[in-house]
């Protein structure tokens, strides 16, 4: 097995963390020993295999993360992967609070490793749902009937952006509070604006 060179950006990643820095020290540590590059995109140690992204780690308040960008491809045999967030259609997660939980884990964390690994040697892809695929909430689809320009607004926004209004739009209950959330963001999507854009 290649060891895995050290990126000096991640040396200043760690070294400047306010929390977690020694648990990301051992989190690296097993990453460095394993056929990953070591990388750094979106502030982040990343690590590739053949250029594509496999795993990232990070601080959080709570716990530092080591996730997988295809994790929901890997079998988890250990049920220790978790979604990062409700609609989380690819990456999983493990969430660790200490060294000591770090250093149970690492068989575990290689085997997932070397999974991974194999998960982009098979070349495999994780299905993502379309847009298209998720229900439309009622208060919004007669909005869009009733509004060509809204439709063509929204179609216009990226996918990742369309199901972030669908799922805020489709949460609530009550469709009075349903069409009020709509009725809100329409100037957003009118300007091609997210959910979350100033």
């Amino acid at each position: 097995m290649t060891t895995s060179k050290a990126n000096p950006k991640v040396d200043a990643f760690i070294a400047n963390a306010k929390k977690w820095q020694e648990e990301l020290k051992k989190l690296r540590a097993i990453l460095l020993d394993s056929e990953l590059t070591e990388e750094f995109k979106w502030s982040q140690p990343c690590y590739t295999f053949q250029g594509k992204n496999v795993v990232v780690i990070s601080g959080m308040k709570e716990s530092c993360a080591f996730a997988f960008f295809k994790g929901a491809l890997l079998k988890d045999v250990h049920g220790v992967l978790t979604r990062p967030g409700q609609h989380s259609q690819s990456t999983r997660w493990f969430k660790f609070a200490s060294v000591r939980e770090i250093a149970e884990m690492k068989s575990v964390v290689k085997a997932y490793i070397r999974e991974a690994i194999e998960v982009e040697n098979a070349g495999l892809k994780v299905k993502l749902k379309k847009t298209s695929d998720l229900k439309f909430p009622e208060e919004f689809q007669i909005m869009l009937d009733e509004f060509p320009e809204l439709k063509t607004a929204f179609e216009a926004l990226t996918p990742g952006r369309q199901r972030a209004y669908i799922y805020h739009f489709s949460a609530p209950k009550q469709s009075k509070t349903r069409e009020a959330r709509v009725r809100k963001f329409m100037p957003h999507i009118l300007k091609g604006k997210g959910l979350l854009d100033e």
